[in-house]
């Protein structure tokens, strides 16, 4: 299969890693949260410039569209059409093109 044959387009990533921080201790939050950022910013130079889409959370614009690669464009497109008003939005929302 290749790149363009479905929405996720690194077809040739041979591994994908997950970083998971977790405590039942609701104080530590923001340091299991630091701990995660720090952790990726660490590993994503020598990863792929996207992600595994259903991994992702809320990650903004730049991600979601680096994480379709050259399929963003099409995969818009066929939001627009069937999705213009941008029902289906959920954390890796594609957005419609704007008229």
């Amino acid at each position: 299969m290749g790149s363009g044959d479905t929405a996720f387009s690194y077809r040739q990533t041979k591994w994908a890693e997950v970083i998971v921080g977790g405590d039942p201790d609701p104080a530590n939050r923001n340091k299991i949260t630091n701990w995660a950022r720090d952790y990726w910013d660490v590993v994503h130079p020598f990863s792929a410039p996207g992600a595994y889409v259903n991994f992702m959370m809320e990650e903004g614009v730049s991600r979601v569209e680096a994480t379709y690669g050259a399929n963003y464009t099409r995969l818009q497109a066929i939001k627009t059409k069937y999705d213009p008003g941008n029902l289906f939005r959920v954390n890796q929302n594609i957005t419609p093109e704007r008229a």
